[in-house]
């Protein structure tokens, strides 16, 4: 995958992270972590590395005074990830796995110390399931894919009372990242019953339509199964 398009995509999970976190919660803004950072974390993982930096020295900042600030270790690690993929891209792969390492160490003790933080789960899930689209097929990568999957489907179980107030970006996201996840893990019949719900609750929408395609042929393409709406292939 070329450098370019690992930032497209990691911004593209970022979006979905900050677009659905601010459609779902409803802490006031002021307590909110992610309102806080979510503009240069978008921006720093599209490529500015001074707003990444920023981001980062942020969330440096509140965990000096929290270590276990959940939301501030979830976000950093994922920082830490995404510079590693670019370190990857770059040819330098010592540093690349370093940082890869320890940013998923960060974002799964953040899950472990939050584990229904929707602030939480949905930053890492997005990361983890987005990241993984064009990585080759390895032992590394599966694990990866069961980690995020295990985030969305935490996330909508809690929210499955109020799924219907979701605009169609953040419940499609939702949904469709299960199914693919599922797809990709060889869940055949999980993926199906989660492509069948898309196609039938979101009709006329791009999640519908990517559904059916799989529905039909039992594939999709990586950019089928991208972030719809989020500076990725739509």
């Amino acid at each position: 995958m070329k450098r370019k398009k690992f930032k497209i995509i990691l911004a593209g999970a970022i979006a979905f992270a900050l677009t659905f976190l601010f459609t779902l919660r409803s802490a006031p803004a002021q307590d909110r972590f992610d309102h806080k950072v979510r503009n240069d974390f978008f921006a720093g993982f599209a490529g500015d590395r001074e707003a990444l930096d920023r981001a980062m020295k942020h969330s440096e900042s509140i965990l000096r005074d929290n270590p276990k600030h959940a939301e501030a270790l979830v976000w950093h690690g994922g920082g830490l990830y995404a510079a590693g993929g670019q370190a990857f891209q770059q040819g330098d792969s010592a540093k690349g796995q370093e940082l890869v390492m320890k940013g998923l160490a960060e974002m799964d003790q953040a899950v472990a110390l939050e584990p229904v933080n929707i602030g939480v789960r949905v930053p890492r899930g997005a990361i983890l399931l987005q990241s993984t689209l064009n990585m080759p097929d390895s032992p590394f990568r599966q694990p990866l894919i069961e980690k995020g999957l295990a985030d969305y489907e935490k996330t909508l179980d809690l929210q499955k009372s109020t799924m219907d107030q979701l605009g169609t970006h953040p419940r499609g996201e939702l949904l469709f990242g299960i199914a693919d996840a599922h797809r990709r893990l060889g869940n055949e019949a999980k993926a199906k019953a989660m492509f069948e719900r898309i196609s039938e609750e979101m009709k006329g929408t791009n999640y519908a339509r990517r559904a059916d395609v799989w529905l039909t042929t039992g594939t999709l393409q990586p950019a089928q199964a991208r972030c719809v709406g989020c500076h990725t292939a739509k």
